[in-house]
């Protein structure tokens, strides 16, 4: 929902404002909105229990699919790229895409360090530079924080100590 209501101003640089429409002119799904469907339903279909490359595989099946569906959503130069070639080798991207697509991670695990393991796995298909991955934890971890009952001022502490 918030990707769809900011993407009227994803690139504006003016002043900012809690006094806005929610639905205007310009208010429509993203490359992002699409990638975090993808990112979902590989995770729930590789499941709890898959190993490693298992995950890999379905993460890249279901963004390339996805992406193939909606081909006009806005994507990076470089991830349009991998998205339409054969290409399944992540080039490096140290890019927030890898955070703005993993907020099921944060809710399909039950413990942090499954959260962190899937969500650094959903980043390292693409964005495998250290802070694209970092990223990818941080984001899913502070949305399961949020899950279990953590206070912000929790969460806050938790993401300074182990992402700064």
């Amino acid at each position: 929902m918030g990707d769809m209501v900011g993407a009227p101003f994803e690139f504006d640089r003016g002043p900012k404002s809690k006094n806005f429409r929610m639905f205007s002119n310009g208010t429509h799904f993203t490359d992002d909105t699409v990638m975090t469907i993808a990112v979902a339903e590989a995770l729930l279909a590789a499941g709890q229990d898959a190993d490693e490359e298992t995950v890999r595989q379905y993460l890249i099946g279901s963004m390339k699919s996805w992406g193939s569906a909606y081909p006009y959503a806005g994507y990076g130069t470089r991830f349009y790229q991998w998205l339409f070639t054969d290409m399944e080798e992540p080039y490096g991207s140290y890019g927030n895409g890898s955070a703005m697509r993993v907020s099921s991670a944060g809710w399909l695990y039950d413990s942090l360090e499954e959260t962190r393991k899937f969500a650094r796995l959903s980043a390292a298909v693409t964005h495998n530079h250290p802070e694209g991955i970092k990223g990818a934890e941080a984001t899913a971890a502070v949305i399961y924080l949020a899950r279990m009952g953590h206070t912000k001022e929790d969460i806050r502490r938790y993401v300074e100590t182990e992402f700064n």
